[in-house]
């Protein structure tokens, strides 16, 4: 029998038959499994975690069988509590699947320190931009007897005398002493 004649002959059409049969068999089931073991149509709403503290998120994420990821902290937010959620991905009301990751940006314990640039003998006009580029702010400005007219004697934070290069958070205020232009001792 050629292979031509072997298409055209009922054995051929009988197995092409049950091919198909058993295709669409293995489709159906494989559609339900799939169906069953993913729950096909069954969402979670993400709950509105921002402004929470860790363990008010964990059993709110465990009750709704979410998962809890912590991505790392952002910048220091004075609006939210230490260690509260700022942000979260997915958005809050987002339709998820249960054991869904939510990912977490913490609101870290402070602001991040930072060094105290060098601005002794520098102008203010030179140093209050160089600090407030730096996140710092300028406290009270103060004058002694100095040569140097409105440059820059000294720094202090909280009472102490500072000096460049120590770690202060971001936003302290920093207290300036310039020289009012007169000789003398203080």
């Amino acid at each position: 029998m050629s292979f031509i004649q072997f298409l055209k002959s009922k054995t051929f059409f009988k197995q092409l038959g049950l091919a198909i049969i058993a295709l669409i068999v293995i489709l159906f089931l494989t559609k339900q499994w799939l169906s069953s073991t993913t729950n096909h149509g069954e969402f979670i709403k993400v709950p509105d975690l921002k402004g929470k503290t860790l363990g008010t998120v964990e059993i709110e994420l465990n009750d709704n069988d979410l998962v809890m990821e912590i991505q790392d902290s952002a910048n220091y937010n004075p609006k939210y509590p230490k260690f509260s959620v700022i942000e979260q991905y997915p958005k809050a009301g987002a339709q998820v699947k249960e054991n869904r990751k939510i990912y977490l940006t913490l609101n870290p314990s402070g602001y991040r320190k930072v060094a105290v640039p060098n601005i002794v003998r520098r102008t203010f006009r030179q140093a209050q931009p160089t600090l407030e580029t730096l996140g710092f702010q300028v406290g009270k400005v103060t004058y002694v007897n100095d040569i140097g007219e409105d440059e820059v004697i000294s720094m202090t934070y909280k009472g102490e005398t500072i000096t460049a290069g120590k770690m202060l958070p971001l936003t302290s205020k920093i207290d300036i002493v310039l020289g009012n232009g007169k000789r003398g001792s203080n």
